[in-house]
């Protein structure tokens, strides 16, 4: 009965080290740390006198200590072994696990790390750490064994499930390094991409918004972009995040125009399930997401009156709930916001709360149209020609007249505008040379002065007529670009019905995916 007592008692405490260990191996992703903890474990549970985890080096075919028990770091730093040398590198090369009774009867055993000034009456046990297939390092152990301490059996079946645990750790733990090391090379790259240097503009107003970019980028206060659509807000807003303490962290941006009013509370604070009909699972909102890093709101004057008072909570007091829950939630997270509308106009409208207006206006930056820095214009027709003929593959250059009447263009969709033509020439050009004559109507038919055959061609066609479809087409394409290409939008601001400016589009052959 006593054996079977002492079995009991035994198993018992091998299903626990096999449970302590596992959920050890799950606390974090500290490789050693965690490693480290397990061999205690098996150590303080299993009465093994040393243990070691051994891991390959793929590069240098080494196998070194990563963590161990029993030993000093002097004895750690010994612990190294080719494959096939000794007992430890002779499991790695046949991938079976090996048992040397007495290790002091055994020449192969080298005892490298010194840490067995006895040999004599000390059982060695090496198991392989394996995953499918791919053998990873070796988990060994001393143990001097008696006849209450267990059968070798025993330990072979323990030690063979802590090698599998840990397998699947190491292998997690590879792949999280791996995609640590992908994230920060990205980072790395986003932070290049929107450095200041990057951003194209010569001109001495764009210049002003760089040094503010630069002045503000560095604290966490809440900054307004201001400017007309297609000026470069969502650049600039990138830029703030990356080049911030908070470029590590996530950057959310929403667009508040593109959202109806009652799906863009739940997109910006989460909803909990149950909340409302339909609400089947609890949703995390984009504040929630960006914790830790910046939220760029683009659009915020479309933001509707009732939601703007939550929004003026995150402001003041930084939490807020989701949906349908009362429980608070902080919000560490930097505020950027962005409009082409006049707040101040719209606050004297009563469309927008002036308490929430001075709290997001506490560095406003405000982005000059194209057409107000016309000296940028020629510097981002060549990069952008630059770009997209390294997108697509081709050689393609502006003749000087063509240069010159781009130069001019008063480009009322600014920069997203600009981009846009460019890639459709590049697009659709059959030649290396981009011609006045392959220029789209609308550029123009803006600058005839460009020549004086243009010039005569304008009169001519110069009838009433002319002049007012030229009109309603240009009114058409900015309230477009105004409303975000959102049509229901555009068609109440030129007050029209949303069918009777479908039809328009269609009539005078707007191109909304060019104009985007």
């Amino acid at each position: 009965m006593d054996k079977e007592k002492e079995l009991i008692v035994r198993k018992n405490m091998e299903l626990s080290a096999i449970l302590e260990v596992s959920r050890v191996l799950t606390a974090s992703f500290d490789l050693e740390e965690n490693l480290r903890a397990a061999m205690k474990i098996l150590g303080s549970l299993l009465e093994m006198q040393r243990g070691c985890v051994f891991l390959l080096d793929p590069l240098s075919s080494e196998l070194r200590i990563v963590a161990a028990h029993g030993l000093t770091k002097e004895e750690v730093k010994r612990g190294k072994y080719r494959i096939g040398e000794g007992i430890v590198g002779r499991v790695i090369k046949t991938g079976s696990p090996m048992f040397i009774p007495n290790i002091g009867e055994e020449p192969k055993f080298l005892n490298r790390t010194g840490s067995r000034p006895k040999k004599y009456g000390v059982s060695f046990l090496c198991i392989p750490i394996e995953l499918k297939g791919e053998i990873l390092g070796v988990i060994s152990a001393d143990r001097i064994y008696a006849e209450e301490h267990g059968s070798v059996d025993d330990d072979l079946r323990v030690l063979k499930i802590v090698a599998s645990l840990i397998a699947q750790f190491v292998k997690l733990w590879e792949n999280y390094r791996k995609a640590e090391q992908e994230r920060e090379s990205l980072r790395s790259q986003l932070k290049e991409r929107y450095s200041l240097p990057n951003i194209i503009g010569e001109s001495e107003r764009f210049q002003s918004v760089l040094k503010a970019v630069m002045k503000v980028a560095s604290t966490d206060t809440t900054v307004l972009l201001l400017g007309e659509s297609g000026t470069g807000k969502e650049l600039i807003a990138r830029t703030l995040h990356y080049q911030s303490h908070r470029a590590k962290g996530p950057y959310v941006a929403v667009n508040c125009a593109a959202l109806p009013d009652n799906l863009l509370e739940v997109e910006l604070f989460g909803v909990e399930k149950g909340a409302f009909t339909g609400a089947t699972t609890s949703r995390t909102g984009r504040f929630e997401l960006a914790n830790g890093g910046s939220i760029f709101l683009d659009e915020i004057g479309e933001i509707p009156l009732g939601l703007q008072a939550k929004l003026l909570r995150v402001l003041q007091e930084r939490t807020f709930e989701r949906v349908g829950s009362s429980r608070s939630i902080k919000a560490d997270v930097r505020v950027i916001a962005a409009t082409n509308k006049n707040l101040q106009e719209e606050v004297r409208l009563g469309n927008f709360r002036e308490d929430l207006y001075w709290r997001l206006n506490v560095v406003p930056i405000v982005l000059p149209a194209l057409r107000e820095r016309k000296r940028d214009v020629p510097l981002l027709l060549n990069y952008y020609l630059d770009k997209f003929n390294k997108a697509y593959n081709k050689r393609v250059q502006f003749s000087e007249e063509a240069l010159a009447i781009l130069s001019e263009y008063s480009w009322p969709g600014n920069v997203r505008e600009l981009a846009n033509t460019v890639e459709r020439l590049v697009i659709m050009t059959e030649k290396e040379t981009i011609a006045p004559g392959d220029l789209p109507f609308n550029l123009t038919s803006a600058d005839f002065g460009a020549s004086q055959k243009k010039e005569a061609a304008f009169y001519e066609e110069r009838t009433l007529g002319h002049e007012v479809r030229n009109l309603e087409r240009e009114r058409i394409i900015r309230a477009l670009m105004d409303h975000n290409y959102i049509q229901h939008k555009a068609a109440k601001a030129l007050g029209i019905t949303p069918r009777q400016l479908g039809y328009r589009i269609k009539k005078y052959g707007i191109e909304l995916q060019s104009l985007k």
